[in-house]
């Protein structure tokens, strides 16, 4: 029986998950803080560009600190919400100090009469990365669903959120996986190869 690309990346998730932890375990807080110093300058997109931040579930890095650095020089923020499965993520504004409900996961998300937006800049968690831009992410599809639903209707700038540790030599990937244009780790951002 052959080994399919679902099969790798399922394997590849275990190791994944145990190399963010340790990661997480060891650098935690100054992970975030030094992500939140390198900004989101290098992306080309100015204030006040709207960008999709996320709020971090267990040991994803916490880019809380960036999000309110962007805030204060003039970006709009907002968060992903989830649709149901199979659709793409929506974004509704969001800043520091608005209500939240709780949901699937852990995952909290701004309420229903926050304004919908379609942000200029996506940052996404991940469990690794490579250097063309293919992320692992946690198996449901929402980010390659929901770049592609943005890209088809403006130019936007995908950013990978990561520690340095959760680089690989290559993520197993598909037709339909989207690449992410920059990752953004504590040593700082790294432009992935345009799509060829």
């Amino acid at each position: 029986m052959s080994t399919t690309i679902s099969d790798l990346k399922k394997e590849m998730r275990r190791a994944a998950k145990a190399t963010r932890q340790q990661a997480f375990a060891r650098l935690g807080d100054s992970a975030s803080h030094a992500i939140a110093g390198h900004g989101v300058g290098f992306a080309g997109k100015p204030a006040p560009a709207i960008v999709s931040g996320f709020l971090a579930i267990g040991d994803e890095i916490d880019p809380t600190p960036l999000m309110q650095r962007l805030l204060g020089e003039g970006y709009r923020l907002c968060l992903p919400v989830m649709e149901g499965k199979g659709k793409p993520l929506v974004f509704r504004a969001w800043s520091p100090g608005d209500p939240l409900a709780e949901t699937t996961w852990g995952i909290r998300e701004p309420l229903p009469e926050a304004e919908v937006l379609d942000p200029d800049i996506v940052l996404g968690p991940l469990l690794s990365f490579d250097d063309q831009g293919y992320r692992l992410g946690y198996g449901g599809g929402f980010y390659d669903r929901t770049l592609a639903r943005l890209r088809a209707l403006k130019p936007i700038v995908s950013i990978g959120i990561a520690f340095d540790e959760q680089k690989v030599d290559a993520v197993p990937h598909v037709d339909y996986d989207e690449r992410l244009d920059w990752i953004l780790t504590p040593s700082g951002p790294t432009r992935c190869p345009a799509k060829g």
